[in-house]
């Protein structure tokens, strides 16, 4: 019996649509499922851009770093979780050490992500990778600075700046990856030396982030501090009158010019060890690593792009001058954080 016209339509209909249920599924189910602690406006556009190309949608929670470490931990194998984002080498390297991140291998981010910014397993494989850069570096009071010159890390330990030096809780991992830079670089006896020489110059207990560094060089409540440069580049561009006022106040240096560089810290991100949607993960890290995203994180946030000869719109940040980077590796700077924190117990920098 040949069917009807309808019954034909029907069938077609029918047997086109099981045909494509698991396109249509699998479309549906094309995600990402990021933990962040980037917590900047800016990269709507970065996630935004990334769904456009490739349609795999972000699903995201944005914490602190260790508040995310600890709902992962949490979670364990349940977490849904498949792309980690960190704003610091402490974390990044702790969460590799209890063993969040899936090796990735990829040719792409070999070739586009400098071997110092990039963690590996014993395999070889990568572990995470830094995304983007950003320096910590010396300021002053312009007007109280006196006659003492400042080069170096070393030299925030010389006894002419007692009672002038401002910083956050050593135990911070801002503070902690500077710290273990040294160690990495000194060696433990030495960093200790210059670490109870800097507590000695304390002008009051560490306290606050760097932008209340920064408020107390301008205000005067100390005369030197330490920051990371992208705090500085939005007093620089703040809409507040206070803000760059206070900006204004202040001079920069770059440490360490004529010896190691100016320590780095980065944001970084890998594949987590339970991530579901691994094609999806190994994407969106790959684009991270392209010119386009590279801008993005950049100019985002006043940061530098950890690809080379990628080319940023900042001009805040490019006014603060050129310098030569610490070329010391995240693995480095991981392998010597235990010991900056002992350092930092035994001398009291908390």
């Amino acid at each position: 019996m040949i069917p009807s016209a309808r019954r034909l339509r029907w069938f077609c209909a029918t047997a086109l649509s099981v045909l494509l249920a698991p396109l249509a599924v699998h479309a549906q189910g094309t995600v990402l499922n990021l933990y962040s602690a980037r917590h900047y406006q800016t990269d709507e556009a970065l996630y935004a851009n990334f769904t456009r190309q490739t349609g795999i949608r972000i699903n995201r929670i944005e914490a602190g770093d260790e508040a995310l470490l600890e709902r992962l931990r949490a979670e364990g194998r349940s977490s849904p979780a498949d792309v980690l984002l960190l704003v610091d080498a402490a974390r990044l390297w702790k969460a590799q050490q209890e063993g969040l991140f899936e090796p990735v291998k990829s040719d792409w981010l070999a070739s586009r992500i400098p071997p110092n910014l990039r963690a590996s397993t014993e395999s070889g494989a990568m572990a995470w990778v830094g995304i983007s850069t950003r320096a910590r570096v010396i300021i002053y009071n312009r007007e109280r600075l006196g006659p003492i010159e400042l080069g170096s890390y070393q030299d925030l330990a010389r006894p002419e700046l007692k009672g002038k030096v401002c910083t956050r809780s050593g135990a911070h991992p801002y503070m902690l990856s500077l710290i273990a830079s040294i160690t990495a670089h000194e060696g433990e006896q030495k960093a200790t030396a210059w670490a109870r020489g800097v507590v000695s110059n304390f002008a009051r207990p560490p306290r606050g982030g760097d932008t209340d560094q920064i408020r107390a060089v301008a205000s005067g409540e100390c005369v030197v501090a330490l920051t990371n440069t992208y705090y500085l580049v939005r007093f620089l561009q703040s809409d507040k009158p206070q803000e760059r006022e206070a900006a204004a106040r202040i001079a920069v240096v770059w440490p360490d010019q004529q010896g190691h560089g100016t320590h780095l810290n980065v944001t970084g991100g890998g594949m987590l060890r339970y991530a579901r949607n691994r094609d999806a993960a190994q994407r969106f890290l790959e684009y991270l690593a392209s010119d386009e995203a590279q801008v993005y994180l950049a100019d985002g946030n006043n940061e530098w792009p950890a690809v080379p000869g990628v080319t940023t719109r900042n001009q805040a940040l490019a006014a603060l001058g050129s310098f030569k980077a610490d070329s010391l590796s995240v693995e480095a700077l991981g392998r010597a954080q235990p010991i900056a924190a002992r350092i930092i117990d035994r001398v009291g920098w908390r």
